[in-house]
């Protein structure tokens, strides 16, 4: 099997709630999602997606994913897209850095993967394990009483954990954490996400502050060893995010202790290939890991859901399930959230079927 047309098309992904905020006054109404339709000699045609947290989250735009495939496609035509280790690194070679740029070209060859051997990609990743993933719910960042408000209607959906976007003021901050713990009960678990946004000494007083509540602190500042100095200061249980950007680091905080926990976000490693390998270490290193992506649609959800249900349950800590989040839908077939949980497809490869209505005419066609 040969890559003969890689096709680029771009979907607008408006939010149901209105807006998402996060850390540093950071907000998106609309999130600008890229999709990569890659298609084989033989007749088979793979989809991947990526969509980055807006330009301003980590080192990566809408823009530059449909850049950054431009310089690559032209190089991929006639490359066997079953090779996964080789194609990943074909893709290094062309293009330094930017993984991101990579990483719906190499989900799309997983689903492509998945139809030529007529498996599921979760079923490649390592086998299901267990019927369906726990989701958690992030909270977008408003006043206090409003984002433990919402957490009733969360909760009336099925979730049970709770991801809560802080990293603004430590004040308002410690309020936002003693609020939301108050509407939360046995089983459901709080996570405190500054998403880099404080400095450590506001991170310090913030740890003191809610050191009685069951409550896990993730990525409380820009730089890693910033966040090991919280770490060193902190009794809660302890999650990195955006400082894990590849093997060496996942390394590197195991050996300092840095982590009880890791979001592994498939487009800031490259793709499944890449994603699966940092899974695997974090494994046998006995890390608890939250199995995501920066954002997305149908797509990246159905990435998502392989990745996570392919995980051994007992460090699957938590997905994401970011289709339920946005009012457009670009694919059939992508799992969808009942009762706070979500199920990868069955059927071969990533199981969704591309909504070409909505897609639209390809911005970009290489072959």
């Amino acid at each position: 099997m040969r890559i003969s047309k890689i096709a680029v098309f771009q979907a607008d992904l408006p939010l149901h709630e209105g807006q998402y905020n996060w850390s540093g006054g950071k907000s998106v109404k609309v999130f600008d999602s890229t999709i990569v339709r890659i298609e084989t000699d033989s007749g088979l045609t793979g989809y991947g997606e990526v969509c980055p947290l807006g330009p301003f989250y980590l080192p990566s735009y809408a823009a530059g994913c449909r850049a950054g495939i431009a310089e690559l496609a032209p190089d991929l035509i006639g490359v066997d897209p079953l090779a996964l280790d080789r194609l990943n690194a074909r893709m290094d070679a062309l293009l330094k850095g930017h993984p991101y740029v990579k990483s719906a070209i190499d989900i799309a060859c997983w689903d492509l993967l998945g139809q030529a051997t007529g498996q599921a990609v979760c079923t490649l990743l390592g086998g299901r394990d267990g019927d369906s993933v726990g989701l958690y719910r992030a909270i977008s960042q408003e006043a206090p009483a409003q984002m433990a408000a919402k957490v009733d209607l969360y909760k009336s959906e099925g979730y049970r954990r709770f991801q809560l976007k802080v990293g603004g003021d430590a004040d308002t901050d410690i309020e936002r954490i003693h609020a939301v713990a108050k509407k939360l009960g046995t089983g459901d678990v709080l996570i405190a996400d500054a998403n880099t946004g404080w400095l450590p000494h506001q991170a310090l007083r913030v740890v003191r502050a809610v050191k009685d509540i069951d409550v896990y602190i993730e990525q409380p500042c820009a730089s890693y060893e910033e966040c090991l100095t919280v770490r060193r200061h902190c009794d809660h249980p302890f999650i990195l995010d955006e400082s894990m950007d590849g093997i060496e680091m996942l390394l590197r905080g195991r050996a300092d202790g840095a982590m009880d926990a890791v979001n592994i976000k498939i487009s800031k490693l490259g793709g499944l290939t890449k994603a699966r390998r940092a899974r695997d270490l974090c494994v046998e290193m006995g890390l608890a890991l939250t199995l995501e992506d920066s954002w997305g649609g149908d797509i990246v959800t159905a990435a998502i859901a392989h990745l996570a249900h392919s995980t051994a349950a007992q460090n699957r800590f938590t997905a994401t399930d970011f289709n339920s989040y946005v009012t457009r839908s670009i694919a059939e077939g992508a799992p969808q959230r009942i009762d706070g949980r979500m199920s990868a497809s069955q059927e071969p490869g990533l199981g969704i079927t591309p909504r070409l209505d909505v897609l639209g005419d390809a911005v970009l066609e290489f072959a």
